[in-house]
């Protein structure tokens, strides 16, 4: 299942109201079915073999309790922020379930990171030279990768996309190839290579096609330190995130498995249940760790003789699972368009009001008792926003029935790239949260709704 339907979110929907969970100042509230989300994880960790370090993008999603509950299922995160890290520590995250990618991480952030164990891709070489000084006077158990652009062009959503010619990420591949393999030979402490291509509006095969040029440099440089030291230096491969999901029914993205497939094909090292086999070495070395387990650290028999596999899906993972409802305040009809004004918009939808031709939501309207209004008006319907500019529309011409003031609206697959990019503008309450289990059998706050307190402490 890649998309909640109407029926089953208005079950919990009325479920919720029934409980008491939707008082008169909860406006809009976000909603997560956490059984779709434990299924969603469980299907991702089947794709891939055992061993593999799923750092689930905090960015996608840094709610505390929904992160408690991956932790509890053997899941790490991938951090982009020193806060993002802070929060997965202070969540009891072993470090070594935490990979660490900001492209901007101060000399105070890596040394941090190296003195927690935590692992790093580091983005350039000006940090590569900055952690191999600190590791002249510390001891640290991360293991570190080099993020690397494979450079193979950009996906149909040119601001997701990060695998150009140019991109602000990562040491071009191309333009970079000897210098990177001159800082694997140099750097004994190097043991990783790591991509990301881009998330929304990038196809598979160029997904794919990403992995396999990063895959086959690993393998020259593997040989190459296989013939100068006496063994592949790469041992962890970082495919980052990306795969599309479906804002629409009518739109299915490739499925997972036939992703892990494809990848299996064009990296079939990635996916083996043994060790990574050293030129001359008729050993392979010991088998893969346990799903949920650290990185192996450095100078360990399995960091010398296995790859260890991370993704870093947040998008895919956190987005369907979730939706968001809100009240309609208010209807205007003009001549051939209507609108009904909601209580979320820009403020919690900042990329699809800016760039609505990109990010498509659909969309039902439920009465002022959760049950699925029918039919569809004369006039297609505008949704509008609360807030103090005129972009503040989250959709255009969308076909409804007709929608009256105590309606709810309902935004479906909310749950990834939403709340993480709230917007403070105008102050406007950030709604409650709610996850629930079975269709709404049972509930749990995942996070309040603020109060005025909350918004004047900021301000402060």
């Amino acid at each position: 299942m890649e998309n909640l339907t109407p029926g089953k979110i208005s079950s919990a929907f009325k479920k919720a109201l029934q409980a008491g969970l939707i008082r008169k100042e909860d406006s809009a509230v976000i909603f997560y079915d956490l059984t779709f989300l434990k299924e969603r994880l469980s299907s991702l960790s089947s794709c891939f073999p055992a061993g593999t370090l799923h750092g689930l993008a905090v960015k996608a999603c840094p709610l505390s309790k929904v992160m408690q509950l991956t932790k509890e299922l053997g899941y790490g995160v991938e951090a982009a922020s020193m806060g993002e890290v802070k929060l997965a520590l202070q969540l009891g995250f072993d470090p070594g379930m935490i990979v660490y990618d900001s492209p901007v991480k101060t000399i105070e952030e890596l040394e941090f990171a190296l003195l927690a164990g935590i692992h790093l891709n580091l983005d350039n070489f000006s940090e590569l030279e900055r952690v191999k000084t600190l590791l002249k006077k510390l001891e640290s158990k991360s293991t570190i990768g080099i993020r690397i652009n494979p450079q193979i062009g950009e996906g149909s959503i040119k601001e997701s996309s990060v695998a150009g010619e140019y991109s602000k990420f990562g040491v071009p591949l191309r333009f970079k190839k000897n210098e990177l393999i001159n800082a694997f030979l140099e750097n004994d402490f190097l043991s990783g290579m790591h991509l990301h291509v881009g998330s929304q509006g990038c196809p598979l095969e160029m997904l794919v096609e990403g992995t396999g040029k990063l895959y086959d440099f690993m393998l020259e440089v593997n040989r190459l330190t296989s013939e100068s030291k006496g063994y592949a230096q790469v041992t962890t491969f970082d495919i980052g995130g990306g795969l599309p999901v479906s804002y629409s029914k009518g739109r299915q993205p490739v499925p997972m498995e036939a992703y892990a497939l494809a990848l299996k094909k064009r990296a079939p090292l990635l996916f083996s249940e043994r060790s990574l086999p050293v030129p001359g070495n008729p050993d392979p070395g010991p088998p893969l760790p346990a799903s949920g387990s650290p990185l192996p650290a450095p100078g360990s028999p399995l960091h010398d003789h296995s790859i260890r596999l991370i993704t870093e899906f947040g998008r895919w993972t956190y987005t369907n699972p979730g939706w968001t409802i809100s009240r309609v305040e208010y209807v205007k009809h003009d001549p051939g368009v209507s609108t009904a004004m909601l209580h979320v918009g820009a403020d919690l939808f900042v990329r699809e009001c800016l760039n609505p031709k990109d990010w498509l939501h659909e969309y039902t309207l439920l009465d002022g008792e959760g049950n699925p209004r029918t039919g569809n008006s004369v006039n297609p319907w505008n949704l509008a926003g609360p807030l103090c500019f005129s972009g503040d529309i989250l959709a255009k011409g969308v076909s409804l029935p007709g929608v009256q003031e105590g309606d709810h609206i309902v935004i479906h697959d909310t749950g990834g790239y939403t709340f993480s990019m709230w917007s403070r503008y105008n102050s406007r309450f950030a709604p409650r949260i709610i996850g629930y289990y079975n269709e709404g059998e049972s509930f749990v706050v995942i996070k309040e709704r603020e109060e005025i307190d909350d918004i004047i402490r900021f301000w402060t």
